[in-house]
């Protein structure tokens, strides 16, 4: 059973990894998948935010390590100083969504919040867990994360941040039946550049998840991550997910996701399908 860091991951990642506590007989190693995840939201800003994302994801596990390659293209359409996977944060890139943006005498640092669209390669994430330790008659264990998010979105496009960024986690479960509950840990050291100035994040997820039958279940997480920066907000989301195995190899999940402060969207929507073999 794999088990990866949640908090630093968006809604989508995490529901994978839910979905392999529910169903730890896959024995597969290689894995390959594909989804769209969409979020809106104001962000405490005078504009919305649309951001859709379109993933592939490899995987691939051999004996208690778990390797994982996510290669996202994107979209947004909104306010400029709201960052995929930062949330609102102070932008000052004159070249950000809002184009040709800059003050009468001629200075290039931003003065009034612009909106704008962009499209592109998004952040490319590689992940390694290592599964610390497990009990299957107590059905539980710990797993241990290290992540890179490596800085591949247009920062010019308001994309991403342009700078890596580098996690660690730990995340347990322990399973009750067809109930497992599961929750952890993170800190993620964000990467500053001359337009934004970030701060390193501590994150926290608890969840729960039912299996219905051998091919299905369904569950719900609550993740929360500190204010990337002085001037943003925290995260604070609730996510609900549907996992159902439909053929020999192929999985589809959905799920649902609810933002209560400014620094999450105000909801989300999302899908995936994968074949193991």
């Amino acid at each position: 059973m794999n088990l990866k860091n949640t908090s630093t991951l968006c809604a989508l990642g995490v529901l994978g990894l839910m979905a392999q506590a529910a169903h730890a007989d896959d024995s597969s190693t290689i894995k390959v998948g594909a989804g769209i995840d969409y979020t809106t939201g104001n962000y405490g800003t005078s504009t919305t935010t649309d951001i859709t994302q379109v993933p592939v994801i490899f995987g691939y596990d051999i004996d208690r390590w778990s390797f994982k390659l996510d290669v996202p293209y994107i979209h947004v359409t909104g306010a400029d100083n709201v960052i995929p996977g930062i949330g609102p944060v102070k932008n000052s890139n004159p070249k950000g969504r809002g184009h040709g943006k800059g003050n009468a005498s001629g200075s290039t640092t931003p003065t009034t919040e612009t909106a704008g669209s962009a499209s592109g390669l998004g952040d490319i994430t590689a992940a390694a867990t290592y599964e610390a330790y497990r009990d299957t008659s107590a059905q539980f264990g710990i797993d241990v994360t290290g992540k890179i998010k490596f800085g591949t979105a247009d920062a010019d496009k308001g994309l991403g941040t342009g700078k890596n960024d580098y996690s660690f986690a730990v995340d347990s479960y322990k399973g009750f039946g067809k109930w497992t509950v599961f929750g952890g840990v993170s800190y993620t050291w964000l990467g500053s550049s001359q337009y934004l100035r970030l701060n390193d994040v501590f994150g926290a997820n608890v969840g729960a998840s039912y299996k219905l039958d051998t091919h299905s279940s369904f569950g719900a997480y609550y993740d929360y991550r500190e204010k990337a920066s002085d001037t943003s907000f925290a995260r604070n989301e609730l996510t609900g997910y549907y996992a159902y195995k439909f053929a020999a190899g192929w999985k589809a999940q959905a799920y649902v996701t609810k933002g209560f402060t400014d620094g999450s969207p105000d909801w989300g929507v999302g899908a995936t399908v994968a074949y193991s073999f």
